[in-house]
Parts: structure tokens; sequence; C-alpha cells
């Protein structure tokens, strides 16, 4: 039965927190399926932008293709993640997977025939039924880990260190094929990659959370969005998105203006890096304190270390101090994005847990196309340099906005109540 998995907690076991995740019979098979599955969520943007200015010759016209691609992801987003609560992840996941794969391969052979452009954003946004892999993931932790703080802590930690490196690692695997090979290489390995690995994942039954189906208890049936709490907490995702989004946009136009455009991916890929090892050394580390007071103090954090990108430039103007200061700035988004996520598992009504984490991935898509063009908008009237006040400025609203939440919501987070164990063939 998936419920009675058995947990090593013995003293024999390994102590190594993450070695005790994985020691987790069908934990490591899971997790593998849904790296693949993750990798190609950095791939496919880029890919696009490349594929379709190299055949249309307009940056303008693959922006807003993208763009298209975004919002119809916040919309559709929060509505496969419902039916994946309902059903089933395995049930849901595959034929949503197939709808998205089908837009991208439409996509890529629109622009290969000289489709006419309304076709790309048709295409395009048929990719929106992309399930939220990384929350299934997430999911599937909270199912094995019920009545386990810590352990669930590392495993978040785990889960946003292994966004951080698909973050990474996606844009610039995408970037070399499409330059390699052909332009439309990047899509194609991208759907390849992401088939693959969600047919891996959803093979994992016996770790898979069981479907809620249709229930008739107020409390487990209302919507994350009316949960206590919840609302608040999705804006502060939306502010703590443009931060990425601004960062982004900025450090690309200043490495620009310096004559290294080149560069401005490896720039950009410390930032992730230093995310990601802090994410890992904050998930070893046992957790103290209330939850919602960790997640202010990391929300100070990174809003203190996004002040040294900004002092970088306008002290030194070296696109190394820069480069410094995004590794050491990077090292606050990970714990900050841990203990939101954890909060948003907390004020999740029973049996809606991806939707409730899909309307926080919305939230902070949602933030950083918001951020890339506030970035933007500083960039072209107060110069690069200038426009790192723009995530310091979101990051300081991230922090406002978390401690509003808080007081709203000083009162004891009430844990959700433990779902009934089912047999692994229910």
């Amino acid at each position: 039965m998936p419920s009675d998995i058995p947990r090593p907690t013995s003293p024999e076991g390994p102590r190594n927190p993450y070695a005790r995740l994985f020691a987790l019979p069908g934990a490591t098979a899971f997790t593998l399926g849904n790296l693949i599955a993750r990798l190609p969520m950095g791939m496919f943007s880029v890919s696009a932008v490349i594929m379709i200015s190299g055949a249309r010759g307009s940056y303008a016209l693959a922006g807003a293709v993208t763009a298209t691609g975004l919002a119809a992801t916040a919309v559709v987003a929060p509505w496969t993640a419902r039916l994946i609560d309902r059903h089933g992840q395995a049930r849901v996941a595959v034929p949503a997977t197939a709808i998205a794969a089908l837009g991208s391969l439409s996509l890529l052979l629109c622009v290969r025939c000289g489709a006419p452009d309304w076709t790309l954003f048709a295409s395009y946004a048929a990719t929106a039924t992309t399930p939220n892999t990384g929350g299934m993931s997430r999911a599937r932790w909270a199912h094995l880990l019920k009545g386990d703080a810590p352990a669930l802590h590392t495993a978040n930690s785990f889960e946003q260190a292994a966004d951080e490196l698909c973050f990474m690692l996606g844009p610039v695997l995408a970037a070399f094929l499409c330059g390699a090979l052909f332009p439309q290489a990047g899509t194609l390995v991208g759907v390849v990659l992401l088939l693959t690995g969600v047919l891996i994942f959803a093979a994992q039954r016996a770790t898979e959370p069981p479907p809620q189906g249709r229930t008739r208890d107020a409390t487990e049936a209302r919507s994350p969005l009316r949960a206590r709490g919840m609302p608040a907490l999705l804006v502060v995702f939306l502010a703590t998105g443009a931060v990425f989004g601004s960062l982004e946009v900025v450090t690309l136009a200043y490495a620009d203006e310096r004559g290294h455009k080149a560069a401005a991916g490896a720039i950009l890929a410390l930032q992730a890096a230093g995310s990601c090892v802090a994410g890992l050394v904050y998930g070893a580390a046992k957790p103290r304190g209330p939850l919602v007071r960790r997640h202010l103090l990391c929300g100070a954090a990174m809003a203190a270390l996004m002040t040294l990108p900004l002092l970088a430039v306008t002290v030194t103007g070296s696109l190394i101090a820069l480069s410094v200061a995004l590794l050491i700035a990077g090292m606050a988004t990970a714990p900050t994005m841990v203990t939101g996520m954890t909060l948003v598992q907390h004020r999740t009504p029973e049996g809606r847990l991806n939707e409730g984490m899909t309307l926080a991935v919305t939230g902070l898509l949602g933030g950083i196309a918001c951020g890339a063009a506030g970035g933007g908008w500083a960039v072209e009237r107060l110069g690069p340099a200038a426009g790192y006040w723009v995530p310091v400025a979101a990051a300081c609203l991230a922090l406002l906005l978390s401690s509003a939440q808080a007081c709203a919501t000083s009162t004891p987070l009430r844990r959700p109540a433990r779902s009934p164990r089912v047999s692994s063939g229910a």
C-alpha cells in the first residue's frame, strides 16, 4: 500500500537527510522521471524564440507567441491540476502531455512550412496543457511523508534545487541544440524528453497519491483560492516572480551594453547555481521556529541580498563583480521558495494539493512576466544599471506582502487531516 511504504528511521539507516529520502521505495524512480520531464520546461521558450525569430526575422513575433503561451498556461494549468487531483496523476498527466507535445510539434511544422502567423499562436497555446511536473513530484513527497515535517522540508528543498538546476541547464541545452544542429532541434529534443519523463514518472504507481474523486465534503471540495491565507500568499508569489523576471531582463541588457551579450547566460546561470546550492544546504538543515516566521526571514534575506547586484554595477561597473553579486543574491531565493511552497502545502485543502501548487507556480509565472516588462521599461528609460532597482523594489514588495499576510494569518495553521489509507489497487 502506498501509504504504508516504510520510512528509514532506524539508527542503522542513513544519516544524510537526502539519503533517507531516496531510501524510500520508488522515490528514486519517480524523481528520475520527473527530472527528465522538468528539463524541457527551461528549453521550450528559448527554442521557440530562436526558431521563430530565425525563420520569420522578428523577435517581436517570437516574444508575442511565447507570451501567448504563458497567458494560456496561467488559465489552463490550474484546471489540469484539478483534474490530476480528482482522477490521478497517471490518468490525466499522460494525455495532457501528449496534447502539449502535439502543440509543440505543430509549432515546429508551422514555422518550417511558412504557415500564417496565427497558426504559431494557436500551436503554442496548445502547450498550456503541460502538467506541472514539479507540483506532482511535491505532491508525491507530501503523500509519502505525512506527519514527518523535517523530511518534507528536505524534500521541498530538493525539489527547489531541481527547479534551479533545470533553469540553469535547459536554456543552455536549447541554445546549443538550435545552434549546433538546426533551429528546430531544441523543440524536438524537448518534446522527446517531456514525453519520456512523464511516462517514466506516471509508471511509478506505488508512490502516486490516491485520486480524490468527487467529494461531498465541503471543506475538501472548496477551491484553494478560498482557503484561508492562500490569496495573500499567491500575491507574494507574484511579487517574488517579478524579482526573477526583472533580474533576467536587466542582466541581459547590462551585459549587452558592456559588449558581452554572449556572457549573459553564464552570468544568470551563476544566480541559479547559488540558489541550487543554497536550496540543498537549507534542506539538510533542521527547520527551526514557526514556518511563517521562517518565510519572513528568508524574504528579508532575499530583499537584502538583491541590493548586491545594484551595488556591483553602480560602484564597480564590472561584470565579474556582478557575477559574484548574483551568485550570492541567488542564495536567498531557494529558501524563500521552499518555505513559500511549504506554506502552500499547509494551506491547500485536502485533495487539492496539485491545484494549490500549480496556482502558486502560475502566480510566479505571472510575476516573471510583469517583472520582465518592468525591467525592460526601466532599462529603456533609466539605463541598464538603474534597472537593478526593479528587482530590489520587487523583493521589498514581496517582503511587505509576506509580512501583511503573516499578520492576517497569525493564528497557528491547521494541518490538513490525514487521508484514509488505500490499497495500491484502488
